[in-house]
C-alpha cells in the first residue's frame, strides 16, 4: 500500500483495562476517525487519552486486555502506518537538524540519498528552518525544536499521524504559529490530536471529542462550521464554554 493512501479508523465497543487491574481506563468507545481530518480529543489528565493513542499505535498489545473492536478502511496493520508527534520534540542531540529530520530514514536502514536529502531540505524550507539545516539542535529554541519534529513526522510521510499535546510546552504566540503550519502541512493525512486546550482542539479539529469519566467515555461536540485553522469568532466562543463545562465535571468529581 503506497503510504500516501487515505486510512479510516474505526473504534467500536472498545474496551480496555491494563493487565492486573479490575478498572477498565475506558469503556465502550465508538469513534470514526475519518481519512483526511483531524480529530481533536480533550480529556483531563489521567483520562486515558495517551493510553488510547498508544493502543491505536500498537504499542500496549501485551500490556492491556482490549474488548470491542479497532479496525480500518482499507484493512491493513495500523502501526505500521503511523507517525507520532509527542510533547517532548524527542530530538537526537548528538545529531543536527537534517540528520533528525532523516532519523526515520537511517532507523531503516535507507541510505541517505541526494533525493532524500533534498526532501528533508524541502521540508524545512517549508517549516521556515533551511537556513539551519547543518546546525545542532541544542542551539534551537523550543518552537525551533517541535518545527524540526515536525518535518521529521512528515518526512515519514505516514497516513495516520498521532499528535499528543505536540505544542502544550510552547508560549502562545509560537503555538499558534504551529497550529496554523500544521494544519497547513498535514492536510489529507488522518490526525489524532491529544490536547488540554480547547481553544487548540477548536482551531483544529474536523472532529472533536471530551472524554471523561471513570471510566471513561467519549462525548461528541459539534465543532465551528468555519474551516481548520479557525479563527475565534462568536460561535467558536460558546462552543468552547460548552468544552469547559464537560471538562468541570470531571474536575469537580476529583475535588
Amino acid at each position: 500500500m503506497p503510504k500516501s493512501a487515505m486510512i479510516d479508523i474505526e473504534l467500536s465497543h472498545a474496551t480496555l483495562t491494563y493487565l492486573g487491574d479490575e478498572q477498565p481506563i475506558f469503556s465502550n468507545l465508538n469513534v470514526h476517525f475519518e481519512s483526511g481530518t483531524c480529530t481533536a480529543i480533550l480529556g483531563p489528565s489521567g483520562c486515558g487519552k495517551s493510553t488510547l493513542l498508544r493502543y491505536v499505535a500498537g504499542l500496549l498489545k501485551d500490556k492491556v486486555h482490549f474488548g470491542g473492536q479497532l479496525t480500518s478502511s482499507p484493512e491493513i496493520d495500523i502501526a505500521q502506518s503511523i507517525a507520532y508527534m509527542a510533547q517532548q520534540d524527542l530530538l537526537m542531540p548528538w545529531l543536527n537538524v537534517i540528520d533528525n529530520v532523516c532519523f526515520a530514514s537511517k532507523l531503516h536502514g535507507e541510505k541517505i540519498t541526494p533525493n532524500i536529502t533534498k526532501r528533508a531540505l524541502n521540508l524545512l524550507n517549508k517549516v521556515g528552518l533551511e537556513s539551519k539545516a547543518y546546525q545542532a539542535v541544542s542551539e534551537l529554541s523550543g518552537g525551533q525544536k517541535q518545527r524540526v519534529a515536525l518535518a521529521r513526522t512528515l518526512m515519514q510521510d505516514k497516513p495516520i499521524v498521532l499528535m499528543d499535546e505536540p505544542f502544550s510546552a510552547l508560549d502562545a504566540v509560537t503555538r499558534y504559529k504551529l497550529q496554523n503550519l500544521a494544519a497547513s502541512l498535514l492536510g489529507g493525512k488522518t490526525i489524532l490530536l491529544i490536547t488540554h486546550d480547547p481553544q487548540e482542539a477548536l482551531r483544529l479539529g474536523h472532529q472533536i471529542v471530551v472524554m471523561n469519566g471513570t471510566p471513561a467515555t467519549l462525548h461528541p461536540i459539534t465543532p465551528p462550521t468555519n474551516a481548520v485553522p479557525r479563527d475565534i469568532d462568536a460561535q467558536f466562543a460558546s462552543i468552547q464554554q460548552q468544552i469547559l463545562t464537560l471538562l468541570e465535571v470531571d474536575n469537580d468529581t476529583a475535588q
